[in-house]
């Protein structure tokens, strides 16, 4: 199975978890969903082929550097995955965040809370990295975002949203 493939492949609902196949299908639509503009956005500015990567927390800002240019967009933190305990952590719950970039975060417990999925209001749960994606994706299309992104930062891993990318030269 290619990367993609396996990034993009279906999980059923966690037994007792509020997770009913509704959920899956809605789940299995967003990655689709995500897998789409990931595409889009790498054939129209080259998304994953940046130099350099950064958030600019204190302005909800990121920034992709290119050798050629710099494509900025708004952001969300919709969590971090940790690749030494395996355990996803909400942004919602993690107070090194700064508040406004927890926004997207909420809306997905919110939504969690409406419809009794737990791992959607759980603080932190035991799971793996295709996890974060599943739930950038789920809070992409739950928030109307361009794109999800997973930057790494130590032993963690930084899942993103982010919103309508403006593109300038680099000088």
């Amino acid at each position: 199975m290619s990367i993609l493939n396996k990034l993009f492949a279906s999980r059923g609902g966690h037994e007792d978890s509020g997770e009913t196949p509704e959920f899956a299908d809605f789940l299995q639509g967003s990655m689709e969903g995500l897998r789409l503009q990931t595409s889009a956005h790498q054939n129209t500015w080259h998304f994953g082929q940046e130099e350099q990567w950064d958030l600019a927390q204190d302005h909800g800002e990121l920034i992709f550097t290119f050798t050629d240019k710099i494509a900025t967009a708004p952001a969300q933190i919709i969590g971090t995955f940790d690749t030494g305990t395996n355990t996803w952590m909400w942004a919602w719950a993690n107070s090194s965040i700064a508040e406004p970039l927890t926004r997207d975060s909420l809306r997905v417990r919110e939504y969690g809370e409406q419809h009794g999925i737990r791992r959607l209001t759980t603080p932190k749960w035991s799971g793996e990295e295709i996890d974060g994606w599943r739930m950038a994706a789920l809070a992409s299309r739950l928030c109307g975002s361009n794109g999800a992104y997973r930057g790494p930062a130590g032993t963690a891993l930084v899942f993103m949203t982010f919103g309508e990318v403006k593109l300038s030269q680099r000088t």
